[in-house]
């Protein structure tokens, strides 16, 4: 039955950070959003089992989970069915439900997220994680090690407490054989909206520097952008209705450098 949920799915994509707050989830989120706009099939599974909030970034809070004959049937963001998501956010009886697990319990729950959800055919599952490189972490590779090949994609910020924290990230990825597609450098600068001038808020620079230390691509910087903020808060589609953002691009580009690091179908 394992197999057989994610047969049909093509690269496993994990988003880490050594530290909470970098954005993982908005990360995990719009590139899902820019992966669709290139034509691809997205699913996301959001294994923060202590802050789910993708459901509200793709504003599908309040959809429940169905079984099927092959387990149970993941949410589906948009009618085309193009994004798939499962979540712990959708199990909850109250949204506002605090997860107060020992590890062994959230360790079964993320092997019953990868053994018995029915994802169908996918191009991209990208595994929204939360912050460190504990028991979830641990868990989720062991889950899906014997399905796919996996790649990771690490998000900082560019301070350099935020560096040194995604730096042992990287020891984590070496530990357990995890290929780095790359280093997302968030919040890397806020353009004003009305001047277009960058300031760098969060000093500048530390995901570009700690790539070319650690000898992995260095995917680009997307910049803060109260648009991509409030995009998030209302559940809309940020690639599709914000084409002019500054963020826009550093997102498109960040894509395209994933399409282009993974393997196209034959």
């Amino acid at each position: 039955p394992e197999r057989s949920n994610l047969a049909g799915v093509r690269h496993i994509l994990l988003v880490l950070s050594g530290k909470g707050g970098v954005g993982k989830s908005t990360v995990a989120t719009e590139l899902a959003l820019a992966l669709r706009l290139a034509g691809k099939r997205v699913g996301i599974l959001d294994v923060d089992l202590c802050g789910p909030s993708i459901p509200r970034m793709l504003r599908v809070q309040d959809s429940a989970v169905h079984q099927c004959d092959s387990g149970w049937v993941p949410v589906f963001a948009h009618q085309d069915k193009s994004i798939s998501l499962m979540s712990i956010g959708f199990l909850l009886e109250k949204p506002d439900d605090a997860v107060v697990w020992r590890g062994p319990k959230k360790n079964a729950l993320i092997k019953q997220f990868v053994s018995d959800v029915a994802w169908g055919d996918l191009d991209f599952l990208i595994v929204d994680t939360p912050p460190g490189t504990s028991d979830e972490h641990i868990s989720t590779v062991e889950a899906l090690r014997p399905h796919k090949p996996l790649a990771a994609i690490l998000v900082t910020t560019p301070q350099a407490v935020s560096v040194g924290d995604v730096r042992r990230e990287l020891t984590f990825c070496k530990k357990t054989g995890l290929r780095v597609l790359g280093i997302v450098e968030n919040m890397s600068g806020f353009v004003c909206p009305h001047c277009s001038e960058c300031t760098n808020i969060f000093s500048k620079g530390g995901g570009e520097e700690l790539a070319k230390h650690a000898g992995v691509p260095f995917l680009g910087s997307v910049p803060l952008d109260p648009q991509l903020s409030q995009s998030l808060e209302d559940g809309r589609d940020f690639i599709q209705e914000f084409p002019k953002s500054s963020a826009f691009p550093a997102l498109a580009h960040i894509a395209q450098q994933i399409l282009d690091g993974t393997p196209r179908s034959s």
